[in-house]
């Protein structure tokens, strides 16, 4: 090897490195993209040359690599955290008092400041760098364990390779995501090509990291905001904004924005300011992190549940607009429920187009008074499915305002007449075993309730056209060989759908039970049932009154159940699943007891937690050793209580039980 082509690489790495960050990350170019490609082909040709020069931190190393059969999960070094949310001045008040009362109980003497900075709408990623070279790059995932997507973000620009003057080890923590402009225009090219859109930036920018291609993920404009340095060795920060300044001296995309700031109100101010100027920026955010600045005081206030106390979220408000309801429609639920939803004039909510939107039920459009052609307000709160709020008053003052809406006569999906039971509340078609709809909401209810990731509902719907399934049994008879006898249908993704569809098989049996799609047995009772009876046979064979046993189920329900289990479509399915492997029975660690803060307290969710959907509040409860029914009665001893709630919150006040919002709910848990 002769020392000038050694010399020249480096030469050219270093130039690269600096001409790349002024692009990528100062958004500051010195030179043309002209002149940047051909020092790039020159270090190319150096390392094609000279093999023994190339180095994992190349710049020519962006974009390569074989494309993989999955990806690996990976341990996070720490815990990637959620945070706790503010939704006004008050609550971030409040969060405040907490922040200085705890650091009053650690005998904390110094004063305290804060550091806010954009809260980044996009895809949370973790960056492991050893000795200054980047080794790892991982999702967040659970927070406990992600997926190695190292190869796709190095193909990010704006990610350094290598980190000059770094300790031996070094995490940092940032949020991947496309700007605005490049979004609209990925969107455009895709429609172009006859491709389905993103339907957002957030999920454009997930669904590039976790292509198995990495010249996929090359293809698209990523960047991140890096916000925060988690493991580390062989150096030590005081304060979170210095190691913030560090990390930009260094090459990293920190907001040039962040600010420190010396009491709340300036904080408050802040946060204001950033919502004023949200529609301005080239990138969502859904809000504003607030952080304490000292990291000794952040480690000695620690974490509650999976919060850290010395962090806060200040959320911005849900975004509603106006527009046009052109048409309400109907659709089938897998129990043969007529579903309304609405057909809406496109309008843009919360960054995303919205065109169709639910409407919950028959009950709740009418107590909503919704009709066609009705001006209305539309709800898109995160990734919320959009809801149509209410009619404007414009709206209900308009005196040529069409009929309400009525259920319609015939099933949508396959003709036969409607059937309203005089007890019920739901208008439904009774053909359940030959309703085309039924059987499509009952797989993709399956596929959900047992994590089948990648089977959306276009392959569903064409499976079911195919004849390749029939239900969900069919779904674990599927082959590779199968499955590439279809069109546009490869190899890979054949064998990934295969994989994860058998993988389904160890999901616990709640999951399957809850499956099944019995009407009235959601997740809660489907867990209820699983605890109470230990196995789908004890289940089969109980009695109503048996049943009525278990926590949160009543008597009406209770005879629901024996009815549908009693059924030989049902019995011939649960064989069969039986038969494919599902788990049928409770395993050793779900019969495990639990111990927390809630132990021995029984909880009731009725309405919309402003934070928390319904599966993670169950979660958070039973993490906490608390249980979770579906019903009030006199065992029940709180009702956590959210927006639009239902009639058991006339109940609970009838029998005298503790009603909870969110923020009390979050503070029983600490």
């Amino acid at each position: 090897m002769t020392e000038a082509p050694a010399q020249r690489a480096a030469e050219l790495r270093r130039q690269l490195e600096y001409h790349g960050h002024r692009y990528y990350v100062l958004d500051d170019p010195e030179i043309s993209d002209a002149d940047y490609d051909a020092l790039l082909n020159e270090l190319r040709a150096i390392e094609a040359a000279h093999p023994e020069l190339l180095t994992p931190d190349s710049p020519t190393q962006r974009v390569g690599g074989k494309p993989l059969d999955k990806f690996e999960p990976v341990k996070h070094l720490q815990p990637m955290l959620s945070l706790a949310n503010a939704r006004n001045a008050d609550e971030l008040r409040a969060w405040e008092v907490r922040v200085r009362r705890l650091a009053e109980d650690y005998e904390w003497k110094g004063d305290i400041e804060y550091v806010t900075e954009p809260k980044i709408d996009g895809l949370a990623i973790s960056l492991v760098y050893e000795n200054g070279a980047l080794v790892r790059g991982a999702t967040r995932g659970d927070g406990e364990t992600g997926e190695d997507v190292t190869q796709n973000l190095k193909t990010i620009k704006a990610i350094p390779l290598r980190v000059q003057d770094a300790p031996a080890l070094l995490e940092v923590r940032g949020e991947i995501y496309l700007p605005l402009e490049a979004f609209a225009r990925l969107n455009e090219q895709r429609a172009a090509a006859g491709e389905p859109t993103f339907a957002n930036p957030r999920n454009s920018a997930a669904g590039s990291i976790r292509q198995l291609d990495p010249a996929l993920a090359a293809a698209r404009p990523l960047s991140i905001w890096c916000y925060s340095v988690g493991a580390l060795e062989g150096m030590v920060f005081e304060r979170h904004y210095d190691s913030m300044e560090w990390l930009r001296a260094r090459g990293f995309k920190v907001n040039p924005d962040i600010a420190v700031h010396s009491d709340i109100e300036n904080v408050i101010a802040a946060c204001r300011a950033w919502e004023e100027r949200r529609e301005q920026l080239d990138y969502d955010i859904d809000g504003v992190v607030v952080k304490v600045n000292d990291l000794r005081l952040q480690r000695a206030l620690g974490v509650v549940g999976r919060e850290p106390r010395g962090a806060v979220a200040w959320k911005f408000p849900p975004t509603t607009a106006t527009t046009t309801l052109k048409q309400i429609a109907w659709n089938v639920g897998r129990t043969g429920h007529m579903v309304p939803f609405a057909m809406l004039e496109p309008v843009q909510v919360s960054g995303v187009t919205v065109k169709l939107a639910t409407l919950h039920n028959e009950v709740d459009l009418r107590k909503k008074d919704l009709r066609d052609g009705d001006e209305v307000i539309v709800l898109r709160a995160g990734d919320v499915i959009p809801q149509v709020l209410a009619p404007t008053s414009k709206a209900q003052r308009n005196p040529k305002r069409a009929q309400p809406a009525e259920p319609p006569a015939a099933c949508p999906a396959c003709g036969t007449p409607t059937v309203k039971p005089e007890s019920g509340v739901w208008t439904i078609c009774p053909n359940r075993a030959g309703c085309p709809g039924q059987v499509l909401q009952h797989v993709k209810h399956f596929v959900g309730a047992m994590d089948i990731d990648g089977l959306g509902e276009q392959n569903v719907i064409r499976f079911l056209h195919e004849g390749l399934i029939e239900d969900v049994a069919d779904l674990y008879d599927l082959t590779v060989e199968r499955l590439t006898e279809l069109d546009r249908f490869g190899q890979t993704s054949a064998a990934n759908l295969v994989r994860n569809i058998a993988a389904s098989k160890e999901q616990p049996f709640f999951r399957v039970l809850y499956g099944l799609g019995i009407a009235g047995i959601g997740w809660v009772n489907a867990k209820a049932l699983a605890e109470h009876f230990g196995s789908m046979d004890a289940l089969m064979t109980a009695t109503p009154d048996e049943i009525v046993a278990t926590p949160g189920i009543g008597s009406v329900l209770a005879d629901q159940i024996v009815e549908t289990l009693a059924d030989e479509r049902t019995q011939e399915l649960i064989t069969r699943l039986r038969e494919r492997g599902l788990r049928m029975e409770l395993s050793p660690d779900e019969a495990a007891p639990v111990d927390g803060p809630l132990v021995g307290k029984t909880f009731v969710i009725t309405g919309t937690l402003p934070n928390l959907s319904r599966e993670l509040a169950t979660a958070r409860i039973e993490e906490a050793g608390g249980k979770v029914t579906a019903s009030i009665s006199k065992n029940t001893d709180y009702l956590l209580l959210g927006a639009d709630p239902g009639s058991k919150l006339a109940k609970a006040e009838k029998l005298g039980t503790e009603i909870i919002d969110e923020e009390s709910f979050l503070a029983l848990l600490s």
